[in-house]
């Protein structure tokens, strides 16, 4: 009886420890900037190419896990390689985003090391809302 109270404690115990918050998933009903910064540190700081595809529309989400890799996503996606970055929304005094109703354009400026260099960049992302939550849509042309 005392092993099956040790062993019934010991599965609670268990079962608790792996139901917690999930901390790590990116808030889509956030503003389309935040969700296009999270997307960006998923991919380049914490280097998790699954967390960084489920804020995306199903087609680019596809794609992307189908590199594999955040390094392959990088350069083939976005042509931009980092060991570290920090992406910023662009703030400066024009207008920061086109938002309509379920739409938006957004702006990054990346400021990273790759290799013991220092590089920056910019990137523009297309952004569609889908019940309520913001998800990357399309990667636009570079703006320069």
């Amino acid at each position: 009886m005392n092993y099956l109270k040790l062993i019934i404690i010991s599965f609670i115990l268990l079962l608790v420890a792996c139901t917690g918050d999930d901390d790590g998933e990116i808030q889509t009903s956030e503003s389309p900037e935040v969700v296009a910064i999270a997307f960006f540190d998923a991919l380049y700081n914490e280097k998790n190419v699954k967390k960084a595809a489920k804020v995306c529309s199903p087609q680019l989400s596809r794609i992307i896990l189908h590199y594999k890799s955040p390094k392959a996503v990088g350069r083939h996606l976005f042509n931009m390689s980092y060991d570290s970055v920090v992406a910023s929304p662009d703030d400066s005094g024009v207008k920061v985003r086109e938002q309509f109703k379920d739409a938006a354009e957004i702006t990054v400026y990346f400021d990273g090391i790759y290799d013991n260099n220092r590089l920056k960049d910019v990137k523009r992302l297309s952004l569609i809302q889908i019940d309520g939550d913001w998800v990357i849509d399309k990667i636009l042309k570079d703006p320069f």
